[in-house]
């Protein structure tokens, strides 16, 4: 069956490296919803505009994952997946193809979290700058999973 795998958490909890990992071992398509951020609109897009950058970013890749999906071909979404009505969201978009979900919650402490993002921060590559209080502010937009969402559990403490 068709699986599509979901990659939960917060920043710097290790999304992206544990995702890279992923879809070599499952054989997946992997979509990470920053590294095609930074290469259309660069490292640090400004403010104003960068909820419709992430937004149009996000429906193409819908686009893209949903049909690999309905051609038989698993699918790594690296998105954060911060609120539950997303989760919902997209568990039923896939649902609707008949492939199956698994949803991977990757966490560390905020302190490793931040280590992590300072060291990225000094060489971007395919990733997004943070400052430290954007790190701060956007905690309040993160949802953690409830106790009925079904997940496999990743440590990222090291």
């Amino acid at each position: 069956m068709t699986t599509a795998h979901l990659i939960h958490g917060y920043l710097g909890a290790g999304k992206t490296t544990f995702a890279s990992a992923l879809e070599k071992e499952v054989a997946a398509v992997r979509f990470t919803h920053d590294e095609w951020m930074q290469k259309l609109y660069g490292d640090d897009p400004p403010a104003e505009q960068f909820a419709n950058y992430a937004e149009r970013v996000s429906k193409v890749m819908e686009e893209l994952w949903t049909r690999c999906l309905q051609v038989g071909v698993d699918v790594v979404l690296d998105f954060g997946f911060w609120s539950r009505r997303e989760r919902d969201r997209v568990r039923s978009v896939i649902s609707g193809f008949g492939a199956d979900c698994r949803l991977y919650r990757l966490s560390c402490s905020d302190d490793e979290g931040w280590k992590r993002i300072e060291a990225r921060n000094l060489k971007l590559d395919s990733s997004l700058y943070i400052a430290r209080n954007t790190f701060e502010v956007l905690k309040a937009r993160f949802e953690p999973l409830s106790d009925d969402e079904s997940r496999i559990e990743v440590s990222r403490n090291s």
